[in-house]
């Protein structure tokens, strides 16, 4: 490996210079690739519902009609056809849109789609279709839970390519490539120009993904939520009796409910926390047509996700997740006699929870519209407008069969710049500052094996 190196003695700013733009080659080296392929995915996922119109049309989009059949059908028709146990409906909030239905098979989670008008079967995919594979292969969700930690680290490393692209943007004095491109296509310097132009006008949308992002990371993510509860900062306090919920084991994130109620285990029915035998006694549970008709009259009649309890008369859950995240609510149904156990919206959510699920809300695309949408979309554009100017600036700079990586700084004075990048990075961030220090540490033992040694008091 070997860096392109300059005769001339650099001055200490230039020192800094020379240790920002290893970085930022080293960081996009890293991370770009992932981060391509989350742009990629995550600039479909924004436009989900029109493209799973499209991709699985004779699954998702059925013929409208006045008259409807009974949830409780709607459930037996995808238990029948796929020989599962259905968990969640999603329950549309068109009448040209079918229901989809969560079913745990033997092979595992599948999803059936149901024409709720006649109670037809239609098919059946991998959990969420197509555009549900897209949101898992975005999460890296789809090569097990350790890949999941690396969106953590990419987001972070994606704020470290943006802070240090800016410092290496920064006019100093020169008026070329700064909000303008220089030069042809053919030369370097247009891609160079390209590159910083592009940057200097998407970092902010960037840097709001890459932050945005985070909540859905298995470690910071699960660990805000939790902090942010416990100081009363996030998702409400369960409603019920301290004790009866601590007893309950801690459920896995669960989908179709706000980010912040996603570990948030329902509160107890009456039903449960009894006996077999004195569960008999008790009335007969109410089955899914009259939870949905107790959810429809709670206000819920815009289409909302419905979970089902886990054994009978235990707690429904219905949440209704529009675009707008300050009409988000959650209803906790008790499967006895449906009276409202809870109902828990973005009124009651702490400061952490609310701008943590507005966030989520312009991440998706959602809060703002066809605007928001294209925003977003931009923001991902531009992260493979990045990508790609980047490889051809390097290949068309690079020594022939070298890396040809920015040469290391002199001078440890240089590391100063950098750590004033990385700090507040590896405090917020702790996943992304371990693998910022390791980084680092490699970085100055390789330049203390392979550079002579330093000059007293340099």
């Amino acid at each position: 490996m070997s860096a392109i190196e300059t005769p001339e003695s650099p001055a200490p700013a230039g020192e800094i210079y020379r240790a920002v733009w290893r970085w930022h080659f080293y960081a996009g080296l890293l991370v770009l690739p992932i981060l391509m392929l989350m742009a990629l995915t995550g600039g479909l996922y924004l436009f989900k519902d029109e493209l799973s119109a499209i991709v699985q049309r004779p699954l998702v989009v059925v013929a409208d009609s006045p008259a409807t059949t009974a949830p409780s059908a709607w459930i037996a028709s995808a238990q029948a056809a796929t020989g599962g146990k259905v968990g969640q409906l999603m329950i549309p909030a068109r009448g040209d849109r079918s229901v989809q239905a969560t079913v745990q098979t033997a092979d595992g989670k599948r999803t059936a789609y149901v024409d709720p008008h006649t109670s037809r079967y239609l098919g059946q995919t991998q959990p969420g279709g197509a555009l549900g594979f897209v949101k898992r292969l975005h999460s890296l969700d789809i090569a097990g839970p350790v890949m999941n930690l690396m969106v953590e680290v990419v987001a972070g490393w994606a704020i470290v390519l943006v802070a240090t692209g800016v410092f290496l943007w920064w006019p100093r004095g020169q008026s070329g490539g700064i909000v303008t491109v220089r030069s042809k296509p053919a030369k370097r310097l247009f891609w160079r120009d390209f590159h910083a132009v592009t940057g200097a006008f998407s970092g902010v949308v960037i840097v709001f993904l890459a932050v945005t992002g985070m909540p859905w990371s298995a470690f910071w993510g699960k660990e805000v939520r939790q902090i942010t509860t416990e100081a009363g900062l996030g998702r409400p306090k369960p409603p019920v009796a301290e004790p009866h919920h601590a007893a309950k084991p801690a459920p896995e994130p669960a989908e179709g409910v706000p980010w912040a109620l996603q570990t948030h285990a329902p509160p107890m029915s009456d039903m449960e926390g009894h006996d077999h035998a004195a569960m008999m006694e008790m009335s007969t549970p109410l089955d899914a047509d009259a939870i949905v008709a107790k959810a429809r009259a709670a206000g819920l009649t815009d289409g909302f996700t419905l979970t089902l309890p886990k054994t009978p008369g235990g707690t429904w859950t219905a949440a209704y997740m529009p675009d707008k995240v300050e009409r988000t609510r959650t209803v906790y149904l008790d499967g006895r006699d449906g009276h409202v156990l809870a109902d828990l919206g973005y009124r009651d959510f702490g400061p952490a929870a609310k701008a943590i699920e507005w966030g989520i809300a312009v991440h998706q695309g959602q809060q703002f519209g066809l605007v928001n949408k294209l925003v977003m979309l931009a923001g991902c554009v531009a992260i493979w407008l990045l990508g790609v100017s980047a490889v051809v600036m390097w290949w068309k700079r690079r020594p022939k069969g070298r890396l040809a990586a920015p040469a290391r700084p002199t001078t440890r004075v240089a590391y100063v710049g950098l750590l004033a990048i990385v700090v507040p990075l590896a405090v917020i961030y702790p996943l992304v500052g371990a693998s910022l220090i390791a980084a680092l540490l490699i970085d100055l033992v390789l330049r203390r094996l392979i550079s002579p040694p330093l000059k007293a008091g340099a």
